[in-house]
């Protein structure tokens, strides 16, 4: 045979060999035992699980600092002279930075009968009172038509100082205000209150609807547990710039004044 293992495998092939054997013997008649499964490996004990720091309870919300001083002051405020002074004392507005002074009030608290207007112009804030400019003059000639006047009526606004060039109060200088507001009603405690413009009825009733939609319609407020009648109508200063939108304040005010006459022969 070939020494050339290349042609040594050719003759095998070519004589019908199908498997290679080796030099040892191989018994073909011992039933053999089928390999013994190798024993797992010991699993590595599995680390405890560290504890995970517990997150700290989300704390309850609070007023934020300034409006919760806000909302101290105004609650410790027992009569309408602490309630001015307490405000003339909070510097939480910024408002109050450029204002001359803060406008409190006009009029007689003791009538309980509550006009609530939007904030002070420049003659307001010039004069320390609320409607005393042309929009004022206006809401007095609308006070006559009814039999009233400020020695039978009280007047404030939402807010008690100027805004820059009378823009509208942002909400966050509404929130500063409103604590003193809801007070000043409480102390008040008046059995009609007449909302004039959108910004008072926005911020006293919590409104978004147009002045339109919601002037000449009766809505409540609560003060102290009792509902209070509320008469959204057209501020003056709107009035002075839409005088043919004055028969709709009219209508508004006659409504008032068959409430303060029902509830006064009560």
């Amino acid at each position: 045979m070939s020494q050339d293992p290349l042609s040594a495998l050719a003759w095998l092939v070519e004589a019908g060999a199908d498997e290679a054997i080796g030099e040892t013997a191989v018994d073909r008649f011992t039933v053999r035992q089928p390999a013994a499964a190798p024993a797992p490996a010991a699993a590595a004990p599995r680390a405890a699980p560290v504890p995970r720091p517990m997150a700290a309870a989300a704390p309850i919300a609070e007023p934020s600092g300034t409006i919760g001083t806000a909302m101290e002051l105004a609650r410790a405020a027992a009569s309408l002279p602490e309630l001015k002074a307490a405000l003339e004392g909070f510097d939480g507005c910024a408002l109050k930075q450029r204002a001359t002074t803060t406008v409190f009030a006009d009029g007689n608290p003791a009538s309980r009968i509550l006009f609530i207007g939007e904030a002070p112009g420049r003659d307001e804030d010039r004069q320390g009172l609320p409607f005393v400019g042309r929009a004022g003059k206006l809401l007095d000639k609308m006070m006559a038509a009814i039999a009233l006047d400020r020695g039978s009526a009280y007047i404030t606004n939402v807010i008690n100082w100027r805004p820059p060039d009378n823009r509208d109060p942002s909400p966050e200088e509404a929130a500063m205000c409103l604590p003193f507001l809801r007070r000043h009603i409480e102390l008040v405690n008046p059995y009609v209150i007449i909302l004039l413009g959108a910004v008072a009825v926005r911020h006293v009733m919590g409104r978004s609807d147009g002045i339109m939609k919601t002037r000449g319609r009766w809505l409540e407020y609560n003060v102290g547990g009792a509902m209070v009648p509320v008469m959204p109508t057209l501020h003056p200063a709107y009035l002075l710039r839409q005088p043919a939108h004055k028969k709709l304040a009219w209508r508004d005010l006659q409504a008032v004044a068959q409430k303060i006459e029902t509830m006064r022969t009560a």
